[in-house]
């Protein structure tokens, strides 16, 4: 009678445990990758892209920066083209990465001519030797902070090229009118 009981004893917890066990599911979001950063990031082609983003110093252009991996382990990759709907791309040449390579475009000076804006958005899409082209919606960011001087398209002009820069500086709270702090 004991080993009935212990039997069913066993049985009925693990019924009971099943369904609480298996609710964890098997993608916790610890096995997900995550890269914490301003950029984006597209891993559905042979040729990752990592970390994008579109520096700019002033309204209107930028320099793109991103990383690109190149998951075959055999054979190079290039990237052939960058384009974007509103922006006009200059200064990329066809570049190889090599197999499990890696390579930085912010030692590229892809630069973009357009609309382009600080807190915004660009399309761009990028087409490989392939055939492959992969679309990416990247953030553009300040010339700021970690990104300081990685933004190749300032222009050089004096007068009102300078003017519209955009400032690097919070203003201070205490100067505002009608503060009484």
């Amino acid at each position: 009678m004991h080993l009935r009981r212990k039997l069913t004893l066993a049985v009925s917890a693990t019924v009971l445990a099943v369904p609480v066990l298996s609710s964890c599911g098997f993608d916790y979001a610890t096995d997900r990758v995550y890269t914490p950063a301003a950029g984006t990031n597209n891993r559905d082609a042979d040729v990752d892209v990592v970390g994008a983003v579109v520096v700019a110093a002033q309204p209107g252009s930028g320099t793109f920066v991103a990383g690109l991996s190149n998951n075959d382990p055999q054979e190079p990759r290039t990237l052939v083209s960058v384009a974007g709907e509103g922006v006009n791309v200059k200064g990329l040449n066809e570049l190889e990465i090599p197999p499990r390579g890696y390579v930085n475009l912010a030692d590229e000076d892809i630069h973009l001519d357009g609309d382009v804006a600080a807190g915004g958005h660009v399309a761009l899409q990028l087409e490989f030797d392939t055939g492959e082209a992969v679309e990416v919606n990247v953030p553009v960011v300040t010339n700021c902070d970690s990104f300081e001087g990685m933004d190749t398209s300032v222009k050089t002009g004096k007068g009102e090229d300078l003017a519209e820069a955009y400032s690097c500086e919070f203003p201070d709270p205490h100067s505002e009118s009608g503060s009484d702090h």
